[in-house]
């Protein structure tokens, strides 16, 4: 840790434990700072006083604990191809990459996050046992029993922690594990505020988890039902803890606009900087519905100059297809607020390749961006894109995605017709996003496939290499449609509100 970091908690730093916890984070160390559950469950480890706990990032080029006195690791798991700078650690220390290949002397290895808590099956080789859905206080038991058992067999450990809620073990062929939902009683927020941060110095708070509104393709709103939101009180007090050391806040969320006290919460903010306070504040993302001319003047206040809108797709009809029931007049409205309020411009994302969509969809994003450049002159807009990855435990689970060479014939038509009327126009990868959507709903026989596609280098061409080598049929999982009644490998997640909901809302949702 740099000596300009500022811990917002109390460290124990003379332990003499005998217990070592190496968190590991699949990126460099910049990004791991700005790392929100990451940072939290380091600070619940690091303030037991039996455990030593150090972090582990892929820019880590010394550690103070040799491999052999370390007897826990556990990895963030956040984005698909995180798996490659897992592998890529373990080799590192000489760590095999399959479970079943690690002796006695290995320190057990876990697996948290939103991938291995959505479909944990394509990697559940690779780890002794897997926390599914919120970490926060399973986190904690998980250490607690590791420690206790330190030199009991292997498998008895694992047996004692398949016994806790929300624990996967994969060797112990578990028929069910319950997602574990935390309930926010307060706020998670930065514990750790560091110069080196990607977020430099930046205090985030969790305002929210999960969204009400449920767009039919979203991991981000299913995998976390019911929308939960931090208490009003512990919202401003944290406020004012982080603003003791930094001017820089960040509110985090999927809907933090959902929140009850949103409105109360901008206002208390902006008291702040009407009373001679500098602060820089910034959001995640805002609804359409929640750009009001207060809250957009409190951002320009606290020094945003752009904000993002989600709109997804630029016809109603389609909105209505995915859950988004967002007319345009209500996307012209905010434009119209944002302007006059004093932002310099808008960044619309939005997703092609959905479910039931047609030219005449992707037409009316040119449209949109046509109309607004018309009636908006000097206001700065650009577009983001990426394309449809079905997710698990979503309603469009089921749905597979379009071919690669339609959506590449897509994105070039929007770049081309973006491009003659001024507005600038981003593009995910549609061939990362293919392979995305193969990993996002593998099933067992991954094992080896994803070996291959570390050892040949991770890139685009080895996953193509490496599933063919396998027999990977990557176009079953990325662009088939699954019927109804499949056996998902992902089932075994009592995840709530549970398949028949999915697919209820799957059925309604392609029928609007």
């Amino acid at each position: 840790m740099s000596n300009s970091d500022i811990y917002l908690y109390k460290r124990n730093i003379s332990k003499n434990a005998d217990y070592t916890v190496w968190l590991a984070f699949p990126g460099v160390k910049s990004f791991a700072l700005s790392s929100l559950g990451y940072l939290w469950m380091f600070k619940d480890i690091d303030r037991l006083d039996d455990v030593n706990i150090e972090m582990l990032c892929t820019d880590t080029k010394t550690t103070k604990y040799r491999i052999e006195n370390v007897n826990l690791i556990g990895f963030s798991f956040t984005f698909d191809t995180d798996f490659i700078s897992i592998f890529s650690t373990l080799e590192r220390f000489a760590i095999p990459l399959k479970s079943s290949e690690r002796d006695a002397d290995c320190p057990l290895i876990f697996a948290g996050g939103p991938v291995v808590s959505a479909n944990p099956i394509p990697y559940k080789d690779f780890f002794d046992f897997i926390i599914i859905g919120d970490g926060e206080d399973i986190n904690l038991k998980v250490v607690e029993v590791c420690k206790s058992s330190k030199g009991e067999p292997k498998n008895k450990i694992l047996e004692k922690l398949a016994e806790l809620e929300g624990i996967y073990v994969p060797s112990l062929r578990q028929e069910k594990v319950k997602k574990l939902t935390k309930r926010l009683e307060s706020c998670v927020y930065t514990p750790i505020i560091s110069p080196d941060a990607f977020f430099s110095n930046t205090f985030i708070i969790e305002m929210a988890r999960g969204c009400a509104n449920r767009c039919g393709f979203c991991l981000a709103s299913y995998m976390n039902l019911p929308l939960r939101c931090a208490p009003y009180e512990d919202i401003l007090r944290y406020i004012d803890l982080g603003l003791k050391y930094t001017h820089k806040i960040a509110l985090l969320g999927a809907q933090i606009s959902a929140h009850p006290q949103f409105t109360e919460i901008f206002k208390f903010i902006d008291n702040k900087i009407k009373s001679g306070k500098k602060i820089e504040m910034s959001v995640s993302s805002l609804r359409v519905d929640a750009v009001k001319p207060e809250i957009v003047k409190t951002l320009v206040d606290a020094g945003q100059k752009n904000i993002t809108l989600a709109i997804e797709a630029g016809s109603d009809r389609l909105r209505k297809v995915i859950n988004k029931n967002l007319p345009e007049e209500k996307i012209f409205e905010a434009v119209n607020i944002s302007a006059n309020a004093g932002l310099k411009g808008l960044k619309f994302y939005g997703m092609i390749g959905l479910p039931t969509e047609t030219d005449e969809d992707i037409n009316a994003l040119v449209s949109l961006a046509q109309k607004i450049k018309k009636n908006y002159k000097s206001f700065d807009i650009s577009f983001g894109f990426s394309s449809f990855v079905p997710k698990p435990n979503t309603p469009f689970q089921w749905i597979g995605r379009e071919a690669t060479k339609p959506l590449e014939q897509k994105v070039q038509y929007l770049k081309k017709e973006m491009h003659k009327i001024g507005v600038q126009t981003t593009v995910s990868s549609i061939k990362w996003d293919y392979w995305q959507a193969v990993l996002s709903r593998g099933g067992e026989g991954f094992t080896d496939f994803l070996i291959d596609v570390y050892k040949n280098g991770g890139k685009l061409g080895d996953f193509k290499k490496s599933a063919k080598q396998h027999k990977i049929n990557s176009d079953y999982y990325a662009l088939e449609t699954f019927d109804f009644g499949a056996n998902l490998p992902w089932d075994f997640i009592d995840v709530k509100p549970g398949k028949e909901f999915l697919k209820n809302e799957c059925t309604r949702l392609l029928e609007a």
